[in-house]
């Protein structure tokens, strides 16, 4: 899929989701990304970021990119400048976060609760854990009972590689939940619950109002369900090479994958544009 020149030219921000879009699969970011980043901000173009991963799993790339501004945590829940001040917070209620581990629990997923700065789990074996700690840059923190947190959960996650389940509950805890709450794959495997407030959408419209940029010569770049919110509102929206296809088929434009450094060529396309 062309990118439009005339369309690539006028971007003056681009804000990317991390997991399977900045970074590699094992979590690594390229020197290659960062190299584009840095020539992106050199000719005009400013760089943020947008994850389902909480503020503590943002930090080293906010540093290693030279980010400046302010970027958003748990699918945009959480807007924060670098140095960890928070802009605003956007919360679970405590009876839909109830209500949202009663689901999981139904469903036999093990689940992670995100609040306080904690990464909360009944015990240290659950799947994909030790990617958790690499994304999130904290140790799970181990309780029975999820309940003392639950009147200040930022996320509630269910965790499991039956996708088709994952799929499924997507739709159904969403159902269950109704429209105070987002309810969204991040990864195949990986179901978010957060309020309705945070969602990669409203997290978007917040970042380029930061940054004082119109929403039309804003950027977004994503490869996962999570992500499809935020290309509606900008002038350009992007989908990695391997996203699914009902991501593709949402996007405008398409890169390479993550693994390809999709990134970093499509910031190097816009700045050619620009010149």
């Amino acid at each position: 899929m062309s990118l439009d020149p005339a369309l690539a030219a006028s971007i003056r921000l681009v804000v990317s989701d991390i997991d399977g879009t900045l970074v590699r699969n094992d979590k690594s970011l390229s020197e290659r990304t960062r190299q584009a980043v840095a020539r992106a901000r050199a000719a005009g173009i400013g760089f943020t970021l947008v994850s389902a991963r909480p503020p503590s799993g943002l930090g080293e790339l906010v540093e290693r990119l030279g980010i400046e501004g302010a970027v958003g945590a748990f699918n945009g829940g959480t807007l924060f400048e670098p140095g960890g001040s928070i802009v605003e917070a956007h919360r679970l209620s405590e009876a839909d976060a109830r209500r949202a581990v009663e689901l999981l629990d139904e469903a036999g997923l093990p689940i992670w609760v995100f609040a306080d700065g904690l990464w909360i789990a009944r015990d240290d074996s659950t799947q994909h854990g030790a990617m958790e700690r690499r994304a999130s840059r904290v140790e799970p923190t181990i309780a029975s009972d999820f309940s003392p947190w639950l009147g200040r959960a930022d996320k509630i996650m269910g965790v499991c590689d039956d996708h088709a389940l994952v799929r499924r509950l997507e739709a159904s805890v969403g159902a269950a939940l109704g429209s105070s709450a987002n309810v969204v794959r991040s990864q195949p495997y990986f179901l978010d619950v957060t309020t309705a407030a945070a969602n990669k959408g409203a997290g978007v419209e917040a970042l380029a109002r930061a940054a004082g940029i119109p929403l039309e010569a804003t950027a977004a770049i994503g490869d996962m369900a999570n992500d499809v919110p935020m290309f509606a509102p900008v002038g350009l929206s992007v989908a990695m090479g391997q996203a699914p296809e009902e991501v593709r088929a949402q996007a405008r434009h398409v890169t390479a994958s993550n693994e390809e450094d999709g990134v970093a060529q499509l910031l190097d396309q816009l700045v050619a544009a620009r010149s």
